[in-house]
C-alpha cells in the first residue's frame, strides 16, 4: 500500500507561514511578524550585522530587516555612518564627526561605541539595549524597573536584597518583646 500525499487544495493542519528569511515553516510558538510576514525568532536577525532583533530594534525595508543601525547607514541621509568624507578642518576637533553620530559614548558593560539608534540612557551613562541589564541576575531593565548605585545598573529586587534598609522593624522577625 502506497502512501500517498495530501491534494495541493487541502488545509495544510497544524502547518503555518514561511519564514521570510529561511522560506521554512514558521510555527505559532515561534512566530515573529514584522510587515506581514512571519519568522523564526532564531531568523529574526539583521541582515547586514546578525544582531537579534526584536519590535524595538527592527527597522524594515521592503523585504528586508535591519537592527536600526544598519539600516540608518543604508538608507539614512547622505554622509551618515563611517564611510562619510570628513573635511579636512575637522582635524582641529577630531571628535566633531564622532559627537555629532554618537560613537564618543562608549558602554560601561562592554566598552563599545554606543550609537544614537541602539542608546539607552541610565546611571547618567549610554548604554547598549543588550547591555542594560541587570549586574547581579541579568535581567532586561527599562526606564521603569532600572535602580543605579556607583555607576552599575541592577533591578529593584536585587538592589533591595543587596542596597537597601536592614534591622529591626522593618519585616524582620527578629524582634523580641520581653515580657515583665
Amino acid at each position: 500500500m502506497s502512501e500517498s500525499l495530501p491534494e495541493p487544495n487541502m488545509p495544510n493542519w497544524g502547518g503555518g507561514a514561511k519564514c521570510g528569511a529561511c522560506e521554512k515553516t514558521v510555527y505559532h510558538a515561534e512566530e515573529i511578524q514584522c510587515n506581514s510576514r512571519s519568522f523564526h525568532k532564531t531568523c529574526f536577525i539583521c541582515m547586514t550585522c546578525r544582531k537579534g532583533l526584536d519590535s524595538t530594534t527592527v527597522a524594515a525595508h521592503e523585504s528586508e530587516i535591519y537592527c536600526k543601525s544598519c539600516y540608518g547607514k543604508k538608507y539614512g541621509p547622505k554622509g551618515y555612518g563611517p564611510k562619510a568624507p570628513r573635511p579636512s578642518s575637522a582635524n582641529s576637533n577630531p571628535n566633531k564627526f564622532a559627537q555629532k553620530f554618537g560613537s564618543t559614548d562608549r558602554c560601561p558593560r562592554c566598552t563599545k561605541a554606543v550609537y544614537a539608534a541602539e542608546k539607552i540612557m541610565g546611571a547618567g551613562k549610554a548604554w547598549h539595549k543588550t547591555c542594560f541589564r541587570c549586574l547581579l541576575c541579568g535581567k532586561s531593565l527599562e526606564s521603569t524597573t532600572v535602580t543605579d548605585k556607583d555607576g552599575e545598573l541592577y533591578c529593584k529586587v536585587c538592589y533591595a536584597k543587596n542596597f537597601g534598609p536592614k534591622g529591626r522593624g522593618l519585616g524582620n522577625l527578629g524582634v523580641v518583646e520581653e515580657n515583665d
